[in-house]
């Protein structure tokens, strides 16, 4: 067997002076000068093909050798530098500085127990803080860009992180561009590079050129950059730089990408923290000097009873919570392939009150088949599977446009097997149907001279032509667009003037087809004089109307479903598509959305202020809107007090993405400027997603909403029973040891179980949350203020019976102790829900749950009788009658939140 050959060494042109020695550090290596060259002669350089592009296994040679196009970023810090840093937090060396002074003062064996413990709550902080980071990064990594290469002749989709020099590269509207680019071809490409040259108009772009070397960066047009973006038409490049060596990695080199902000929430609670932490300074100042003064404790125990008090009460777990719960949220809704870019997205999506969507994709399956052609005057269907029947000549007509004037692409067929396209679905539509008559061969004969991509202005693409001797313009698009630049029409296998009667007849013809919720677009041709080159105009002019074509894009089967589980949790959808009145409003009635009203794009252009949030307040189907009316749509229904969520997939849709609370990239067919703009991304381009993520928002929130209560209920019951302790002229009822240790559960229950948590069953019953009301509400508060009190009581009846029963101090801490393990997985078990009773809720526990409730009880129960921990952590076995007090203290005094909860859920159900 021979060995596979070597990957080619590809020398960069540019004068030996010119080009980077070993020596020179990244940034300031010279720059190639590919803008100096012919296509061939570059083609020649990277030795690779400019139709044809690179070999498969030449490719994967080069990826091996080059590495992959990737910007190197900041690298991850390690994991013992993440533990270092968490062992010299403030809150933490205060915990050392205790375990210290217990050392000095003679008591080594706490010392030691105050060290492991203090390293266990590092390794704790470190693994779920790790675990979120990861969680964040890998969304990353699943939105990671795609780029269409050619290699040997066959178009796919890659990542752009295996494009190698050498490589073909497909550009179309929308697009980001993946690497740096000599351009091959341009078909009306122009290209934003802002971001790279501060240029604000878009570039055009040029590809049979070649410049001095002296040109400047933002005119060399016969370039294509990566990160720059594409705006209209379509090209080709040859990948000339990758990685580091692209004008993007040069830059990358001298900055760092930012961290993403916080979001509004983390910033609320990050205040909330200072304000609480001062809070719990002052109890634990407050605690100790009362234990000296009241209770006569000695100043050595009560200054480390204070640190040890003041470590387990201030919130310093506060903000990472929130991080971890939003990463982790995040991450599981990625899984459900709903891709929070943002974790602001995740925070609001359980706000959501108005979901604007577009049609095509996202409620349909985005599969366009021609369904029937309307010629002549008669409609004639073309059912699925039934196949057509001949190829009559206006059917032939229609069929060459469609295989010319398109931006469509055939994968694979060549080797026998059966056809697959990329493109737009309309486009891909018509070489669908030219592939079942057996006409898809014959579109290498039709030899394009000239192409006119689509706009959104003249809504319809166009394209020169030669087929049969003969040079042709054909055209499709909109049927008003379409017979807006014909003057003839097809009747009978004759052209006939298009009058104002047959024009009427059309378009009647095209509105019916569009309510039965077709796709309708116009064909129309014209023949040119031979070696004709005209202008867009001039071809786009005097043309022949061939027939109007029904093109059907059925709805997902899954999106009525959705629509009616959004509808039953207050969400209201709301269509908004550019695409005809009829076609909106059938594909509307069949998925469940209002279509009584369906108001047109000119209607919309002319409404402003308040008659335009009227319109979209009694208004769910919008069609024929214009991208900028998009945005004004969103405007509307914000001005009118909604969250709204918004989906879109092209470089016009940006605007309302941005706009938008939530804004919703298509993840298979958005563009790379949608996906940018966009908060959350769908991967499977699936609005059942849609409704996934709304749900997994609200589980998200409520989530957080459960730990935070619980979290601060914890610290409250801490300190409440420290004070009243003190008060009653005792000491406090857990020794510092025995304080850590609470605050080590209390901790690990708060940051990995309730994110775990599932969520309640009338989480898509409820209309949205209020986006004004806020974080600590009324309830909230509540909540907070009734399980810390509770869950202090329980602490206190124990450790008063103990005392008073004369047990002995070491009793009435281990009393306390067992009381505050068993009373706070109860508190947490009933803050599992906020609404559901426990009995109806079940006690089936996550995993997470079952090994927090695990661990605190069987070191309740363990800790006094084993001499190993109860040495460690001043605990002695306990008289049955005092088992019995504190057990049924822990269990019933926490237990008002479920008499609560039963209480609401009568109610809810007697108003059912």
């Amino acid at each position: 067997m021979q060995p596979p050959p070597r990957p080619t060494r590809i020398e960069m042109p540019g004068t030996a002076h010119e080009r980077r020695t070993p020596e020179q550090p990244a940034d300031q290596r010279p720059r190639a000068a590919w803008y100096a060259l012919t296509i061939e002669d570059a083609a020649a350089h990277l030795h690779t093909d400019p139709a044809h592009g690179l070999s498969s296994a030449e490719a994967a040679l080069r990826l091996e050798r080059h590495g992959r196009n990737e910007v190197a970023s900041e690298a991850e810090e390690p994991w013992w530098k993440q533990a270092f840093e968490s062992l010299t937090e403030p809150l933490v060396l205060l915990l050392i500085t205790v375990g210290v002074l217990y050392a000095i003062f003679g008591r080594l064996e706490d010392a030691i127990t105050i060290f492991v413990v203090i390293t266990a709550v590092a390794a704790v902080e470190t693994v779920t803080e790790a675990r979120a980071k990861r969680a964040i990064k890998s969304l990353g990594a699943l939105a990671s860009p795609e780029a269409t290469v050619i290699r040997g002749g066959e178009p796919s989709t890659l990542p752009t992180g295996s494009l190698v020099q050498g490589d073909l590269v497909v550009l179309d509207a929308g697009s980001r561009v993946p690497a740096d680019l000599r351009l091959v071809s341009t078909t009306a490409l122009r290209v934003d590079e802002s971001s790279l040259t501060g240029e604000s108009v878009p570039v055009s772009k040029q590809a049979n050129v070649a410049f001095p070397a002296e040109t400047a960066l933002g005119d060399r047009v016969n370039l294509a950059f990566t990160g720059t973006t594409v705006t209209a038409g379509q090209g080709r490049g040859l990948v000339v730089a990758t990685g580091q060596d692209t004008e993007l990695g040069r830059i990358a080199t001298l900055a760092r990408s930012a961290p993403e902000p916080k979001t509004p929430l983390q910033r609320y609670l990050k205040q909330l923290s200072v304000w609480l932490l001062w809070l719990a300074v002052g109890f634990s100042v407050l605690v100790p000097v009362l234990s000296v003064i009241v209770a006569g404790r000695p100043w050595r125990d009560a200054l480390l009873e204070g640190l040890t008090l003041a470590f387990a009460t201030i919130p310093e777990e506060l903000p990472i919570l929130i991080t971890v719960v939003l990463g982790l949220g995040a991450y599981r809704l990625a899984r459900e392939h709903a891709i929070t870019k943002r974790l602001q997205a995740a925070e609001t999506l359980g706000s959501v009150s108005v979901i604007g969507t577009d049609k095509t994709g996202t409620l349909t399956e985005n599969r366009m088949r021609l369904a029937e052609v309307y010629a002549g005057g008669a409609r004639r269907p073309l059912a699925e599977g039934a196949g057509i029947p001949e190829v009559s000549s206006t059917l032939g007509r229609v069929l060459a446009v469609g295989m010319t004037a398109t931006g469509a692409e055939i994968i694979s067929g060549a080797g026998g097997g059966e056809p697959r396209f990329i493109g737009d679905p309309t486009d891909t539509a018509f070489l669908a149907a030219a592939a079942e008559v057996g006409w898809l061969s014959q579109r290498n004969a039709f030899r394009i001279v000239e192409q006119f991509p689509f706009d959104d202005v003249r809504k319809r693409v166009s394209a020169v032509y030669d087929r049969d001797g003969a040079r042709w313009v054909g055209v499709k698009g909109a049927p008003e667009g379409v017979l807006d630049i014909s003057a003839h029409a097809v009747v009978d296998q004759r052209e006939v003037p298009l009058d104002s009667a047959r024009r009427a007849a059309i378009l009647a013809a095209a509105d019916a087809m569009a309510a039965d919720g077709e796709r309708v677009v116009a064909v129309a041709d014209r023949r040119l004089g031979e070696g004709a080159m005209p202008s867009m105009g001039d071809a786009e002019s005097d043309l022949t109307f061939v027939a109007l074509v029904g093109l059907i894009d059925p709805p997902r089967p899954e999106a009525a479903g959705a629509v009616r589980a959004l509808q039953a949790a207050g969400v209201r959808v709301v269509m908004i598509t550019g695409d005809h009145p009829g076609t909106a409003r059938a594909i509307a009635e069949r998925v469940g959305i209002d279509a009584n009203r369906v108001a047109g794009g000119v209607e919309v252009a002319r409404a402003s202020g308040d008659a335009l949030r009227t319109l979209v307040r009694d208004t769910s189907v919008f069609a024929r809107i214009a991208p900028e009316d998009k945005l004004r749509l969103v405007e509307a229904l914000q001005a009118n007090g909604e969250v709204v969520a918004v989906t879109g997939d092209g470089v016009n849709d940006a605007p309302a993405l941005r706009q938008a609370a939530i804004g919703i990239a298509m993840g298979q067919r958005g563009t790379d400027v949608a996906r940018e703009a966009a908060d959350l991304v769908l991967s499977d381009d699936n609005f059942a997603t849609v409704t996934s993520a709304v749900r997994g928002g609200r589980v998200l929130f409520e989530n957080l909403r459960k730990a935070v209560r619980y979290y601060l209920a914890a610290k409250v019951a801490l300190i409440t029973a420290s004070l009243a302790a003190v008060l009653a002229g005792l000491p406090l009822p857990f020794a510092p040891v025995q304080i850590i240790m609470l605050e080590l559960f209390m901790d690990l229950g708060a940051s990995t179980t309730f994110v775990a948590e599932p969520p309640e069953g009338d989480v898509m019953a409820r209309p949205p949350r209020d986006s004004r009301r806020p974080f600590m509400d009324r309830s909230m508060v509540l909540g907070i203020l009734g399980g810390g009190l509770s869950l202090a009581a329980a602490v206190l009846v124990t450790y008063f019976w103990s005392v008073h029963r004369g047990l002995g101090m070491e009793a009435g801490r281990t009393a306390a102790f067992a009381a505050w393990l068993i009373g706070h997985l109860v508190l947490a078990a009933h803050m599992r829900s906020e609404r559901e009773p426990l009995f109806k809720r079940g006690l089936r526990l996550t995993r997470p749950f079952a090994l927090w409730v695990a661990g605190a009880l069987g070191l309740a129960l363990l800790g006094p009788v084993m001499p190993f921990l109860s040495r460690r952590l001043y605990l002695v076995p306990l008289p049955a009658p005092t088992w019995g007090v504190l057990v049924v203290a822990a269990l019933v005094l926490p237990s008002w939140w479920e008499i609560v909860k039963w209480r609401r859920w009568r109610a809810l159900r007697r108003e059912a």
